[in-house]
């Protein structure tokens, strides 16, 4: 999901002249994007350079690493997502493009990646032959989830849009901001991206109750994914089950959970 994203704001900046060839890269990023970042900018030789923290998993960062990317780490209070963590990696990476000179792709305020997100709903729209009754995902920069649910209501959609959010700081439902363990999602404030109207619902779901889901999803379907995905499909779950039978429930298995297996370690003797 991410490399479609990461792929659309590098090639929109090389378009207009914003990048140039060989121009350095600059993001803040949970990991995804980064690594997605890493692979597109080693590609089309960008230097990038990512402002991450200690609180992201430890295969996410090596995994930028490899692929040529530098890091910058913000410490974290006890390796949790909170507001000012957030607000702080956005702070650094801002500061070191003015520093440096480099582009900024800045994900939480950048629109051109919502034109990747317009083609995964079309892919969606066809593959469902456009018998959808809601899309449920969950909101990091809240571009996935605008450009998807934006796309399927221009295509005729009479869809139930569903927002996931993390229940320790559900913030777009009103709730107060707080700190969790979900990468990539509730980053703890209302983000740029984002407007009332976009979804029709709210799903706040515990880090404790996504991990449940993720350890289903591999004992019973076969799927190993990453904590974000075990989010989704809790909240698609629920909101299956307010639906008539022989509904379609669309959301995202974002990410595998390889790139987590060294946070997952300490919550897995337990399973055995």
């Amino acid at each position: 999901m991410k490399d479609r994203m990461a792929l659309a704001m590098i090639t929109a900046a090389e378009n207009d002249g914003r990048l140039k060839a060989g121009g350095a890269v600059v993001e803040y990023t949970g990991g995804s994007t980064g690594v997605s970042l890493a692979l597109v900018c080693s590609v089309k030789k960008h230097p990038l350079h990512v402002v991450t923290s200690d609180a992201f998993s430890r295969e996410k960062l090596d995994r930028m690493r490899l692929l040529g990317a530098e890091l910058t780490l913000i410490p974290s209070d006890n390796r949790k997502q909170t507001e000012k963590l957030t607000k702080d990696m956005i702070r650094e990476a801002h500061a070191l493009a003015e520093r440096t000179g480099a582009y900024i792709t800045g994900q939480m305020e950048n629109t051109d990646q919502l034109t990747a997100y317009t083609k995964l709903a079309d892919e969606v729209h066809k593959q469902t032959g456009g018998q959808i009754d809601a899309f449920v995902q969950s909101v990091g920069s809240g571009a996935s989830l605008r450009g998807v649910s934006e796309r399927f209501h221009q295509l005729g959609n009479r869809i139930r849009v569903v927002t996931v959010e993390p229940e320790e700081s559900a913030v777009l439902s009103g709730g107060p901001s707080g700190s969790h363990t979900i990468d990539g999602i509730g980053a703890g404030y209302v983000v740029p991206l984002w407007y009332d109207g976009i979804a029709d619902d709210f799903q706040a779901v515990s880090t404790a109750d996504a991990r449940a889901m993720l350890y289903r999803l591999a004992n019973e379907e076969g799927l190993f994914c990453g904590l974000s995905t075990g989010a989704n499909v809790t909240a698609a779950l629920r909101i299956a089950e307010s639906l008539k039978t022989g509904s379609t429930v669309v959301t995202i298995a974002c990410d595998s959970g390889l790139k987590y297996m060294s946070s997952f370690r300490q919550h897995m003797e337990p399973l055995f």
